[in-house]
């Protein structure tokens, strides 16, 4: 029978840049909402206020997440350029340096000199791109996967309590979104840790307990500024 492996690994480049972005989607439009309305405004400004924050948000994340992911790609670029340079000019040294990550991980000194000689023969750069540089196909940084993955999850996270925020009772605005975001962070954290096949219920309570403290505080401000403006 055949041996099947079912890893999650190749997943992590775009989920976790659509979990950062639906998280924060959720938050960072929920606790707008809240603090807005904790300070008295009306259902207009807090619906304006919700949909800025989404639009806005949903840019930035886009744009943070395409330049940060394109600074990794870069050095990953120049680093790669580096080795294949050292290669073609110290290639003794290259070789002497793979073996010795072999023999560092438990090979013995001849088993790993045969080892490099085979793999520095198969595929040098890919050798040392991965057992030197750590960096392999599956892992590495993709700028354009990345940003869109981050903004289209974003843009839900946020309108989903701003669609709450929409439908509740103007006197009720609050409870509604608060409650309401709390259900679907845990419902996110639970997906997210399915996804990358963690334990659910700790993924649940890691992005709900965060979503609590972002919520609370932007409560806690809008109610001392509305206080002040009354």
């Amino acid at each position: 029978m055949r041996h099947s492996e079912n890893h999650r690994s190749h997943r992590i480049g775009w989920l976790r840049a659509a979990v950062l972005g639906a998280n924060d989607g959720l938050v960072s439009t929920a606790s707008l909402v809240i603090g807005v309305a904790s300070a008295h405004a009306s259902h207009q400004s807090i619906l304006l206020t919700g949909v800025a924050g989404l639009v806005s948000g949903t840019m930035a994340m886009a744009a943070g997440e395409y330049v940060s992911v394109s600074s990794q790609a870069d050095t990953e670029s120049a680093d790669l350029a580096r080795e294949r340079e050292e290669l073609i000019t110290q290639p003794k040294h290259e070789l002497q340096e793979l073996a010795g990550i072999y023999q560092s991980r438990g090979l013995t000194p001849d088993l790993a000199h045969q080892v490099a000689v085979q793999l520095t023969a198969h595929d040098a750069i890919g050798a040392h791109a991965r057992d030197e540089l750590g960096i392999t196909e599956m892992m590495n940084a993709k700028p354009i996967q990345a940003a869109l993955a981050s903004a289209a999850t974003f843009a839900i996270g946020a309108a989903l309590p701003l669609l709450v925020a929409f439908f509740a009772p103007e006197s009720s605005t609050t409870p509604y979104v608060a409650a309401t975001s709390l259900v679907f962070l845990a419902t996110l954290g639970a997906l997210a840790a399915n996804a990358g096949g963690a334990k659910v219920w700790v993924g649940m309570v890691r992005v709900t307990f965060w979503g609590i403290l972002a919520m609370a505080a932007t409560a806690g401000v809008g109610s001392l500024f509305g206080v002040i403006a009354a």
